[in-house]
């Protein structure tokens, strides 16, 4: 008999588990970075002045850290060239994008410095602010992390606004822009 409360391998067995997924070396990028896309992310463009003017750049590795301080954390990527534009910025906004805003998500995710035709202005921390989108976050740089090939940068929120009524996210799936639709 076992130790009460336990259950012995007698009364239940323990099987083999079984799977139809398909193992892959942690070191196969192109295989983890399929499986990482599997994950479904909101889409955000952070963006930074800087002494050659506005920049942005689109990032789904946006987190909500604490609520006290009120912290947030997205990620870099060594290889961009934005990268170290904002690790070294003082302030930058993150913008939550709406359902309707895949053209910005793309348009910055491809290159940073052209603000031509979107709107925006310059927010509470010199931040360029884009309009439209469903809440905004301007940050002061909290911390800087290295991280692999990218580098995590936590900022801490100092002024943060949301649009009022209904509206979805800019969702980002398997490469795919997309809405969330509630079952």
């Amino acid at each position: 008999m076992g130790i009460s409360g336990q259950i012995t391998a007698a009364v239940a067995p323990q099987a083999a588990m079984k799977s139809e997924m398909t193992p892959f070396p942690p070191t196969d990028g192109q295989a983890l970075r399929s499986a990482f896309g599997r994950f479904g992310t909101g889409v955000t463009i952070i963006t930074t002045q800087t002494a050659q003017g506005p920049l942005g750049m689109t990032a789904n590795s946006f987190s909500s850290i604490s609520l006290d301080p009120p912290l947030v954390l997205w990620s870099a990527a060594l290889r961009s060239k934005r990268h170290d534009a904002f690790a070294q910025a003082a302030t930058f906004c993150i913008h939550i994008l709406a359902e309707n805003q895949h053209r910005l998500a793309n348009h910055f995710a491809s290159q940073g410095h052209d603000f031509t035709g979107f709107d925006w202005f310059p927010g509470p921390t010199g931040s360029p602010q884009l309009k439209g989108c469903l809440a905004a976050f301007h940050c002061t740089r909290f911390a800087v992390h290295p991280a692999g090939d990218h580098s995590m940068i936590v900022g801490r929120i100092e002024h943060a606004a949301e649009r009022g009524g209904e509206g979805a996210g800019l969702l980002f799936d398997q490469g795919r822009f997309g809405t969330f639709t509630p079952k």
